[in-house]
């Protein structure tokens, strides 16, 4: 059976002057360009093509995949807002129609979001910024510490919903954002902890014992690689801190102060040094 928004393996069934039909079975054939054909096409030939529908609602077939296949989330940027819904672009020359009723918010010409692909119950393929529904909020597969991508989904009151790996939901919580977020943006975190109910608290950085040690160790190397003095203190801004350890304000003010009562360093309200 042909699967919409997604790759199939198809047979050339027919040649024409502007490319070639693949045989789609019970949902009519698929076309694919002389533009996308691959040189020497035969009919007979079996290809693995990306088969959607084009702005004239027919089959057609592709090599290259868009930024999310059905089942999956990308993020996308509003190319064309009309009163029924809004295109993102979908990558690879293709637009993806998101309706208003899917929108999570009104979206608007020119910013990126974090959308998903379903197929309509006529078959179409759309897009949704309500993703919640699409991903898994709790699960047995995932430890903690382990490492894992982070698509950033949606700001919160208690901080940063994120998309663990493009299949499971967890949350940031603002004590644990160490830059500034967005929608939209991936990044490498951690599972800091699987919660009693299943839920999934993510971070960037862990602030145990081994943790610190490490932090320390990346300060006094700081340290000895400028010549043994550092304008970054416990007073500094913590987009600075972050911008030079990624680290969170308090996790650098612990290990200095650490750093400091193991008389390893000199604080100053200015600067921090190495003794002399």
């Amino acid at each position: 059976m042909l699967k919409i928004g997604e790759f199939n393996q198809l047979q050339v069934i027919d040649s024409l002057p502007f490319g070639f039909y693949l045989d789609g079975g019970a949902q009519g054939d698929v076309l694919l360009s002389n533009r996308e054909a691959p040189e020497g096409c035969e009919i007979g030939d079996t290809l693995t093509v990306f088969v959607c529908h084009d702005s004239d609602e027919r089959l057609v077939a592709s090599f290259e995949a868009p930024k999310a296949l059905v089942g999956e989330i990308a993020t996308m940027r509003a190319v064309k807002v009309l009163n029924g819904g809004t295109f993102v672009d979908w990558g690879n020359g293709k637009q993806l129609f998101v309706p208003r009723s899917k929108q999570a918010l009104p979206m608007a010409q020119g910013l990126d979001y974090v959308v998903g692909v379903q197929i309509d119950r006529n078959g179409r393929l759309i897009g949704t910024s309500k993703i919640q529904s699409m991903l898994e909020e709790t699960t047995d597969q995932l430890q903690p510490r382990q490492k894992v991508e982070l698509l950033i989904v949606a700001k919160t009151d208690m901080g940063f919903k994120a998309a663990i790996d493009g299949k499971y939901l967890g949350l940031i919580f603002k004590d644990e954002v160490i830059f500034p977020l967005r929608p939209g943006q991936v990044h490498e975190g951690f599972v800091k902890r699987i919660r009693e109910d299943g839920k999934i608290d993510l971070c960037f950085q862990f602030h145990d014992a081994k943790a610190k040690k490490d932090l320390t160790d990346d300060i006094m190397e700081d340290l000895l690689a400028h010549g043994g003095i550092s304008t970054l203190t416990d007073k500094s801004p913590a987009d600075e801190i972050s911008q030079r350890f990624g680290v969170s304000k308090a996790a650098y003010k612990k290990a200095i102060g650490a750093l400091y009562k193991e008389r390893k360093i000199l604080l100053t309200k200015d600067y921090i040094k190495l003794p002399e």
